[in-house]
């Protein structure tokens, strides 16, 4: 097998990164997070599709909180895993 393009190593950590921060501010900034994920879903001048639900979704916090940090303790799991792995491949 071929090594893995470093542009596309790159791109996957950045990607990963993005993850990593959204995870941190849930789990250490959560209030500032909430904050602006409320304010970005109420803006009228942002078009989202699905906007209702999301903020239907927010409604209850402890549970929104539950759930989001449930997921994103999964997706820190799949991230770093795969983090892992393409760098596996790419060095070797």
């Amino acid at each position: 097998m071929e090594k893995l393009p470093f542009a596309f190593v790159v791109v996957f950590l950045l990607f990963s990164f993005m993850f990593l921060s959204n995870s941190y501010k849930l789990w250490f900034k959560t209030d500032e997070y909430y904050r602006d994920l409320y304010a970005s879903l109420t803006n009228e001048k942002i078009p989202l599709p699905f906007k209702s639900f999301f903020l239907r979704r927010l409604e209850n916090k402890k549970s929104w909180l539950f759930w989001q940090k449930a997921f994103s303790l999964l997706g820190f799991v799949a991230v770093v895993g795969m983090d892992v792995l393409v760098v596996r491949a790419y060095l070797g």
